[in-house]
């Protein structure tokens, strides 16, 4: 999966590239990541790609499980390859792998400028919490979902 790291890198950035003004930017680059915090991202997390025909990354979702909860981080898919299925099955991934670790309870976080992320979500079964929390000074979303 280290090899893999380049290519997580780039769909991350190309993915948000978008939003970058809407984050702040510690935000951001939290988001995106760096050559040195996506080795500690692929050391905590269990990490899923789509690629494409040509073996280049189209999409990313990391999940870890902690005492029968999980939580989902850093899904993308390039804005080439949205509307086809990727991040359904990213997601679904991603689900299978946490309820395979005993997880019955999955919690993802999102920030208001991702408006069509929070509709995918909520399509795929995810609620607002509730939860507000501050991510490098702007509001984080939590969203959960029951999966057992």
């Amino acid at each position: 999966m280290g090899s893999d790291a380049p290519g997580i890198l780039d769909c991350l950035r190309t993915a948000f590239e978008p939003y970058r003004e809407s984050y702040t930017p510690d935000a951001f680059a939290d988001t995106v990541l760096t050559p040195e915090t996506i080795r500690e991202r692929l050391a905590s997390m269990a990490v899923f790609v789509a690629e494409s025909g040509g073996g280049q990354i189209v999409g990313t979702i990391g999940c870890a499980a902690r005492g029968g909860e999980g939580h989902i981080r850093g899904m993308a898919v390039l804005p080439s390859w949205q509307g086809r299925g990727v991040a359904e099955k990213l997601l679904e991934a991603a689900e299978s792998d946490l309820r395979a670790r005993g997880c019955s309870r999955v919690s993802l976080d999102t920030t208001e400028p991702l408006r069509r992320a929070i509709r995918f979500y909520g399509r795929n079964g995810y609620r607002a919490s509730g939860k507000v929390s501050d991510f490098f000074g702007m509001p984080l979303f939590e969203y959960v979902k029951h999966i057992r």
